[in-house]
């Protein structure tokens, strides 16, 4: 009898254990929202690129500051030296959030980069506005720097340079959206850092020197680069009146063409991570 009630007792047992497929597994954590994620990815770029970037960020404003020496010399004030003082100024934005965000994508990429954060449950959006964002921040001082030392050069007026808050941001956010795009859609490293090269030599050629100087094919070129919008909203505002709603405009512009890129730029990073 005691054989029969074990062998029973064993069945019962068996039948109790619930069968592998019917169990439930552990539910996956929430994927993160936008803004948490982006706050995250940008801190963690910003400290990341802290030590690497500052000295290239002295090599460009050392760069505009350079060039606007060496105009000094051909442009004696006026229409043109308000072309040069804004288009040296925005060239250091396009120094950092043009060329070294394509550099840094494209090395992403090469070297596996990309399949860390596809690993992690953070919005593509969050990647790229974070690393462009973090990037786009290093331009700040190196910007007014070359600012000030242009408007002093060429004797222009600093009452309205409170306007860098908004070109900053603005020429910013549409480079380093171009940057970005260049970067994950170069098909290597190299063309990455080619491609980057190669539009911050354009935002030089185009925004520094003034326009009228350009042959006329040129300066349809100069139309299609972003950060020229940048460069016509600034140096408008050194006018003695200046033209309040042309410089509304052309942020304007600057603004749309900085969501595209970066709407670009986001669609380019899902492209690279899914391969």
């Amino acid at each position: 009898m005691s054989i029969v009630s074990a062998k029973s007792d064993a069945a019962v047992s068996v039948r109790r254990t619930p069968p592998a497929e019917e169990t439930t597994a552990a539910p996956l954590a929430p994927k993160a929202r936008l803004l948490p994620a982006l706050a995250a990815v940008y801190r963690a770029q910003l400290s990341r690129a802290r030590v690497a970037r500052i000295p290239l960020l002295f090599v460009a404003t050392f760069q505009s500051v350079g060039i606007m020496v060496l105009m000094r010399g051909v442009v004696d004030g006026g229409a043109e030296a308000r072309a040069v003082v804004a288009g040296a100024s925005v060239l250091v934005v396009a120094f950092v959030a043009l060329n070294l965000l394509a550099q840094y994508f494209g090395q992403l990429r090469a070297g596996g980069g990309l399949d860390h954060y596809a690993t992690l449950p953070v919005p593509p959006a969050a990647v790229v506005l974070g690393a462009a964002g973090a990037y786009a921040s290093f331009t700040v001082p190196g910007t007014v720097v070359t600012a000030v030392a242009g408007s002093v050069l060429f004797g222009l007026p600093l009452t309205h340079l409170w306007v860098l808050a908004a070109v900053i941001p603005l020429s910013g956010a549409a480079l380093a959206g171009l940057g970005a795009a260049l970067g994950l859609l170069a098909p290597r490293q190299e063309m990455a850092t080619l491609l980057g090269q190669l539009g911050m030599s354009a935002a030089l050629l185009l925004g520094v020197l003034p326009a009228d100087r350009l042959p006329e094919p040129v300066s349809y070129a100069r139309d299609l680069l972003p950060s020229t919008y940048g460069v016509e909203a600034m140096a408008r505002t050194f006018d003695a009146h200046p033209d309040w709603p042309a410089v509304g405009l052309d942020l304007a512009v600057c603004a749309a063409v900085g969501v595209v890129s970066l709407a670009v730029a986001t669609w380019a990073y899902r492209r690279a991570a899914v391969r």
